[in-house]
């Protein structure tokens, strides 16, 4: 399985947050968990963001971040926030941040009022997990499926949902050869082609607001290979076909077929995953030994000061002394943020623009 066309980008650019960072404090900051959706799931979110509210409320968060908060939960379609979880962020000003991601796993939901805001989690475990579209296609259309995996096992699996394609003639071609069959066969591709575009529509869509890490095309043949000859960019340029998902959309497979998906997509995140770790702790150490990098929380911020700092390095599972003042920082400076696999003081480090005289700095 190749995974060339796959985003293979190691770090995000943390200038994406400098209108929060650079906004006007305190911040309200909730993480809210996804869960299994529901029947009752609009009375679930509301009782969490009930207990949520009432924590903000007594720390002393404005009234308007408050209200921001809860028209960000509180939606027409709540259904999908208990699915997707949530990251928000907002001051007196309202609303400054809104991630549909799950970044509270093994916390639950939390709620902190403070400044900077506390992005750090998020921003975390953004890194180290892929998000996946997936596009599980026949001729008549597709099942779309996003999933947030790590390199060993899925976090999250969002709602299901089936895209039918718009066209009213057959897909399905006659096996004679006469004229009118030749006509028909013209009418089914076209059909199967119309299909295959309402299915773009929606992936486009769905990739504006999720911004997944990869599009995964499975299914039967046919229904896969349209589909990828359709994407337009930037779907085609993180697009990755596998073999495995035939009779999914029409209802035909068996648990086996759906085992061998999971198990492919898994393969594929892992691969991402163990690649960008390789790729930022061997620059890190290829750096260091070139006196382009630094760690401990000291010798990090200082370098920010100096405006050096290329990539600030956060650990995989440890939070830094000074964690999201850091962040802020870096942001200020234009920095990108990484994970490190490898142990450094203070859980955090950098690499470098250029050589920086830390040692000079007061």
């Amino acid at each position: 399985m190749q995974t060339d066309a796959v985003q293979d980008n190691t770090g995000i650019e943390l200038s994406r947050f400098r209108p929060v960072y650079e906004a006007q404090g305190p911040f309200a900051t909730v993480y809210l968990e996804s869960r299994a959706p529901s029947e009752d799931a609009g009375d679930q979110v509301r009782l969490r963001w009930d207990a949520l509210k009432r924590e903000l409320a007594d720390a002393g968060a404005h009234d308007e971040a408050i209200r921001a908060l809860e028209d960000s939960i509180l939606i027409d379609d709540i259904t999908e926030v208990q699915a997707e979880g949530r990251v928000l962020v907002a001051n007196q000003d309202g609303l400054l941040l809104e991630e549909h991601w799950d970044a509270a796993l093994g916390r639950g939901d939390h709620a902190v009022l403070g400044e900077p805001a506390e992005l750090g989690p998020y921003i975390r475990e953004r890194i180290r997990s892929v998000r996946a579209l997936v596009a599980i296609a026949d001729q008549e259309g597709a099942v779309v499926r996003r999933l947030v995996l790590t390199s060993s096992e899925v976090l999250h699996e969002g709602a299901e949902e089936s895209v039918s394609g718009s066209a009213v003639e057959s897909v399905h071609k006659p096996r004679e050869g006469a004229l009118s069959h030749k006509q028909i066969q013209r009418a089914a591709d076209e059909a199967a082609k119309q299909n295959i575009r309402d299915v773009v529509e929606r992936l486009s869509t769905v990739v504006d607001r999720w911004k997944p890490d990869v599009l995964v095309l499975a299914g039967e043949v046919q229904g896969r290979k349209r589909l990828q000859e359709e994407l337009p960019e930037p779907l085609s340029s993180i697009a990755q076909e596998v073999e495995s998902g035939g009779g999914i959309p029409s209802g035909s497979a068996d648990s086996g077929a759906e085992e061998s998906l999971i198990e492919d997509i898994g393969d594929l995140a892992r691969e991402l995953v163990i690649r960008r770790a390789q790729e930022e702790t061997g620059g890190f150490q290829e750096l260091k030994a070139a006196d382009r990098a630094v760690e401990g929380a000291e010798d990090v911020r200082k370098a920010i000061t100096l405006g050096a700092v290329q990539t600030l390095l956060l650990r995989y599972d440890a939070r830094a002394e000074g964690e999201d003042e850091l962040l802020r920082e870096a942001a200020g400076i234009d920095a990108q943020v990484g994970l490190v696999g490898a142990g450094v003081t203070d859980n955090v480090a950098a690499t470098l623009r250029y050589e920086a005289p830390v040692d000079q700095v007061g």
